[in-house]
Formats: C-alpha cells, structure tokens, sequence
C-alpha cells in the first residue's frame, strides 16, 4: 500500500503536506486553537460517508449524547453549534444534495407518506418566515440546522430502517453512549450529594447544558430500554438481569434529574399508552378531554386560589419538589415559564401571520416583558433562551401556521404510529412501534414546558423515532411473521 503511494505522488509533495500540517498545527496551539489535529478525524468520516454512509449516519447518533457545544469551548461567539455532530450532519446534508442531483433518489414512497408532507410544509413556512424574518442570519441559521437534523435522521433513517435490526442498532448506539453520560452524570452529582436539587442543572455539562434536556432524552429512551428488554430471550438471564439493571439506572436517573417536566411527561405518556393497549376508542377519548377541560374552566377560579395558596418550592426533598409543580406563586421556575408564555402570545398578536422569524423570540421578547411578570431569573437583554414550549415558540416566530405546521408533523406520526401497532402481522413491530410512540409522546407532553428541536441531542431522537415509525408503516407492517414471532 505504501509503496503504491509512493508510485503515485511524488515524494516532495507528500512531505509537504506532512510539514505543512505540523507547521499548521505549532501555529494553532500557539494561538490556543486547538481543532486542527481533528481534521485527519474529519477526512477519516467524509471517507466513510464517501463509500457507506448509513454506517456513518450511525457513527454520529453515537456520538451525540457526547456532543459539546462550540461555546463551551469558545467564549464570545455570535454562533453555537454542536461538536462533532454538526458539522458532520451538514457534511451529510451537502452529500445528500449531492448525491439527490447524480440521480440517487430516496423512495418515492417515503416522499408521498403524510408525514413527510407534513414536514415539507414545516420547512417551507420556515423558509417563508426567515425571509421575513427581524433577523434573516439567526432564522437560516435555525432553518440549515433543522434541515441537516431532518435529512440525517429522518430521511436517510427511512432508508437505513428498512433493515428492522438497523433500528435495534440506532437506539443501542445512542443508549450506550448516552448510558455513559448518564454515569458520568451520577458520579458529579454525588460529589455534591445526590439530594442538591441546585447542582442537579449543572452536572451533565459539558454533554447537557442543563438538566431539563438530560431528563428529556432520559423520558424519550425508557420506554424503548423496555422494549428491548422484551426482545431478550427469557434463557438468556444474564442479559436480562444486565438489561433490568441498565433500566434501573435510567429510572434512577430520572429521578435525581429533579426534571419535573420529565416525570409528568412520563406519567402522561403512561396513560396514553394504557389508551392504546386498552384499545379505547378515539372519539371517546376525545370526549373525555373534551369533559376534563371543560371541568377545569368551570373550577378554574377556585383551582387558581388553592395553585396561589401553595408556596411550596423546589428543593432536594423528593417530595417538596413534587408539590412545586403547582406553585405558581413563588416558585421561581414556574414563575419565568408563564413569563415566557405570555411574552410569546403578546409576540404572536403582535404578528400573528408570520411571525418574528425562526429562532428570533429570544432577542425580541424583551420588549414584551410586564413588570407584575418578571421574576428574579427574568432579563431583558435576550441571554436567557427560548420560549419553553415547542408550540409557542413557533407561533411566536412563524405564526399561526408555524403551530399548524409542527402540529401536523405530530398528528401524522401518532396516526402512523397506532396504524403499526394495531395493524402489524408482526409482534416484534407491534411491541417496536408502541415503545417508539410513547417515547415521542414523552417528549410532545415535554414540549408544553421545554423546547430543544434545535439541539442534535433531542433531534436525534425525535426524527430517528419519526423514521422508524415511518419505516415501519412501509416496509413492515405487511410483512409475514417470521417462527420467532409467531410463537
């Protein structure tokens, strides 16, 4: 091999390119820049993007659990990203596009299914509303990430996911790497012991800015920890025992994450999942919500005097924190959550058809802050993040249709998703495809209280898990049971 370089280039140039890089990297750490040692890691995945890309899709779901942001380890930028996820999925977008034009075309199939439309229309008022954006960069910015997150994970996952074992190899790579974040996270948090609520939203960093995305991914993997679980031969004990323990730890996790958004999220989707088992039927489910709401509003004044009445606030005790769920007289983090709420309906007034734009609401709604609604946390000078919900942040910065358009994406993949589990030939898919729903539906319950699309670490997930339900509605759903799964 060596020698047949040698043939090939000239032995002056490859010497300058040796010199060059040691040159180029002396330079570097010199100037305290410290990324040029990673290009030959760089030029080893766009080789393997080059010749097998699904392997290289799976390569970056590994590696996002461990992703770092860029503004953990450059202070002062205008931009953030995540390393080396990003700029690997942007790798991939541009490949894909690339190859989409040489005539290498995903199936026709997943561009018709209704998922995919809706996500088409998700995009396109995207692009719509960051040319009308108050700040055009920040929204393309915004929309170039959702784009690469959508084509990696979600597209190119439909194709990868015909394979059913590819979607066992998807959520084991994260789960592994994510199970190491996890440990990491307990040994920080013992150092400060593990009832310190306030040392709970900084111990996963760098891997989680916080402990509300960390709880998030922990409420989007528990159901499918189970699911596999299921898949372990009931002989095979030791793998049982081990896989029980790796749930245990998960469970654990969650609860010393004090992410209350997290543990209700868990325990609606736990409802909606006897819903689906039970089989009940939708329009009395609908009617049911429909009867609970309008039981709210007709307490609702007497339900706000006992919400004002408790002073409860979060705290290391398991059960204080329980019972801050429902101030919302003093709490503080409850307190800036309707802070943000309410600026974002105010922004949505304001412009109601398009929007401030993608990825704007944090510069602009300063401005709509009241006096009586700010609280010790509260700035006004856009340093303190999003909306706190992925319904209205878009409809803050994309209007009325920005809401519709993430709504249907959801509509469509829960419709998808109990159109697998009740019509599948197979129980592996059934078991699958009921694990991957209530997963997304731990995160669409979470995405009342937090928002964090724009992060590889849940985008991973909430686009993986579309995809395979996608996948499965396609490719088996209609496929004969194999001996394994008829037994």
């Amino acid at each position: 091999m060596i020698a047949g370089i040698q043939e090939r280039y000239p032995k002056a140039l490859l010497w300058g390119i040796l010199i060059t890089y040691v040159a180029l990297n002396t330079l570097m750490v010199a100037l305290e820049f410290y990324f040029v040692p990673l290009i030959p890691a760089l030029l080893l995945f766009i080789a393997l993007a080059l010749v097998a890309m699904e392997k290289y899709l799976l390569a970056v779901v590994f590696f996002v659990p461990l992703s770092v942001p860029l503004s953990m380890l450059v202070k002062g930028l205008s931009i953030d990203m995540y390393l080396p996820t990003e700029p690997l999925l942007a790798g991939l977008l541009l490949l894909y596009i690339l190859k989409y034009l040489m005539g290498d075309r995903i199936d026709i199939r997943v561009l018709r299914h209704p998922v995919t439309l809706a996500i088409y229309f998700h995009l396109a008022w995207m692009l719509i509303t960051s040319m009308a954006s108050t700040d055009p960069l920040v929204s393309f910015k915004l929309l170039a990430s959702r784009l690469w997150f959508i084509v990696g994970f979600y597209l190119l996952g439909t194709q990868m996911f015909r394979k059913e074992k590819r979607m066992h190899t998807y959520a084991w790579l994260f789960i592994i790497a994510f199970s190491g974040v996890i440990l990491y996270t307990l040994i920080n948090h013992l150092q400060y012991g593990l009832n310190n609520q306030v040392m709970a939203h900084r111990v996963a960093r760098p891997f989680y800015k916080d402990h509300t995305s960390y709880g998030a991914t922990l409420g989007f993997i528990l159901p499918v920890l189970v699911a596999l679980f299921m898949f372990i031969k009931r002989e095979d004990i030791n793998t049982r025992f081990l896989m029980l323990l790796l749930i245990l730890l998960v469970v654990f996790a969650t609860a010393v994450s004090y992410t209350r958004a997290s543990w209700i999220s868990i325990l609606a989707s736990l409802g909606v999942w006897a819903i689906i088992k039970l089989r009940i039927r939708f329009e009395l489910v609908l009617a049911g919500a429909f009867i609970m709401v309008a039981f709210f509003l007709s307490i609702r004044t007497q339900l706000m005097v006992e919400l004002e009445q408790n002073r409860v606030e979060s705290s290391g005790e398991f059960s204080e924190h329980v019972q801050s769920i429902s101030n919302i007289s003093t709490d503080q983090s409850n307190l800036e959550r309707i802070n943000r709420w309410s600026c974002a309906l105010r922004m949505w007034k304001d412009k109601p058809l398009l929007g401030f734009g993608p990825g704007t609401y944090q510069f602009e709604y300063g401005r709509y802050q009241r006096s009586y609604e700010k609280t010790r946390i509260s700035t006004d000078f856009g340093n303190m993040g999003t909306a706190h919900s992925e319904y209205l942040g878009p409809l803050a910065e994309s209007g009325v249709f920005g809401l519709i358009s993430i709504l249907l994406v959801i509509g469509t993949t829960i419709y998808t998703g109990i159109r697998v589990y009740y019509t599948s030939r197979r129980r592996s898919i059934r078991i699958f495809s009921l694990a991957i729903l209530i997963g997304l539906f731990s995160y669409y319950f979470h995405g009342l209280l937090n928002n964090f699309l724009d992060t590889d670490k849940i985008s991973v997930l909430f686009w993986g898990y579309t995809a395979m339900l996608v996948a499965m509605d396609l490719y088996h759903r209609e496929e004969e049971p194999d001996m394994e799964g008829a037994s």
